[in-house]
């Protein structure tokens, strides 16, 4: 049988350590990223069968960079591999095209079972927190979703740069944008979420766990 290709992510070093010496044995590991912007070059590059990615990371959270990944790579399957047991995350990984939701408190043996799942076609939500998923959806009901503001793509990204202390010609810098368009951003922001300092959009940024 052919070894799935995986890509990882994840900014923490001794996480990555050791999922290379847990995964390697039975999967090709065909890169790793510390960020999400590296995230996204990578996985262009090599095409991966399956990414296996955290969603709190530096410069691109997890969840932004697979909608990007969804639209460019999209023969890639995705798994998220996060501390974060929120339902709402989990039915927003989803949304992103998450095929797999695995716990960081959960063991390799388990980490491995999903991986196999999403590289046949299947989905895979840890049982840790599958019947609650579960529960809250039948609640909602078919069109259950946030009633909070909806955020673009580009907003979410500007915001996250923000919130990680990066001033407005940074923020432009890193997303190949002018000063002004990413101020442009920023200001619409604060006229939908009602705040009026940079330093409550970047509480709204911890909230919604973009940093």
């Amino acid at each position: 049988m052919k070894r799935a290709n995986l890509l990882l992510a994840d900014d923490h070093l001794l996480v990555v350590e050791a999922l290379l010496s847990a995964l390697r044995q039975d999967f090709n590991i065909a890169g790793v990223a510390h960020n999400g912007r590296d995230l996204i070059e990578m996985a262009r590059q090599f095409r991966p069968d399956v990414i296996v990615t955290d969603i709190s990371m530096p410069q691109l959270n997890g969840l932004d960079a697979a909608r990007i990944l969804r639209k460019e790579v999209s023969t890639a399957r995705l798994l998220f591999l996060t501390m974060h047991s929120e339902v709402s995350l989990v039915e927003e990984a989803l949304r992103a095209g998450a095929s797999g939701y695995v716990l960081k408190m959960c063991g390799i043996e388990e980490l491995t079972k999903a991986i196999r799942f999403v590289v046949n076609g299947s989905t895979y939500i840890t049982p840790l927190i599958s019947g609650e998923l579960i529960s809250t959806l039948v609640t909602a009901g078919p069109n259950g979703r946030s009633n909070g503001p909806r955020l673009t793509l580009r907003q979410r990204e500007v915001l996250q740069l923000l919130a990680e202390g990066k001033t407005m010609k940074e923020v432009a810098a890193v997303l190949g944008i002018s000063t002004r368009t990413a101020e442009s951003h920023k200001y619409e922001m604060m006229r939908q979420l009602g705040v009026q300092t940079t330093a409550q959009l970047v509480r709204y940024a911890v909230q919604i766990k973009l940093v």
